[in-house]
């Protein structure tokens, strides 16, 4: 199974992709895509969602995974990466991949062992779980732990759905 997993941001949109066979996790890319500031909201959505379908063009996921939105302080910048992350959503939806959503704490969980950890120990973590992995962005790395994420959560609903 190919993982894509999605760090949504208005400005920046990590996104990670791995092979899972078995427990085994392999690093495929990773990357991000920007969306210009200087742009209408509108047309940066409309870029965002390309970039991302690019992505997936190129990489051929089977499923994609996306980070759940916080809610910050200041409500126009959580409106605006709510219509981010809904393009994120979309995007892999669009073509046909089941999308799963999985909670910052969840994903630090999964990944460190901690729900509440630093980002320097997600990323620190994600290089041990995937050997050779040259992180590009901080983005990406958060990418990449979103799929990690889903490999072990898809993997253990799958082994439950199948009797095990």
């Amino acid at each position: 199974m190919r993982v894509l997993g999605l760090d949504p941001g208005l400005r920046h949109t990590g996104w990670g992709v791995i092979d899972v066979t078995g427990n085994r996790l392999t690093h495929i890319a990773d990357g991000a895509v920007h969306a210009a500031t200087d742009l209408p909201l509108a047309m940066r959505l409309v870029s965002l969602f390309r970039q991302i379908t690019s992505v997936i063009e190129r990489f051929q996921p089977n499923e994609a995974a996306v980070e759940e939105t916080f809610v910050n302080r200041n409500p126009a910048s959580t409106l605006k990466l709510g219509v981010a992350r809904g393009v994120v959503l979309l995007a892999p939806a669009e073509r046909g991949l089941p999308v799963a959503e999985y909670s910052a704490n969840l994903i630090k969980k999964a990944v460190v062992g901690a729900g509440h950890a630093e980002k320097a120990q997600v990323q620190m973590m994600v290089r041990r779980i995937l050997p050779g992995c040259e992180i590009k962005a901080a983005d990406a790395a958060d990418a990449l732990a979103v799929a990690i994420c889903h490999a072990h959560y898809a993997g253990t609903r799958r082994h439950w759905e199948a009797g095990g």
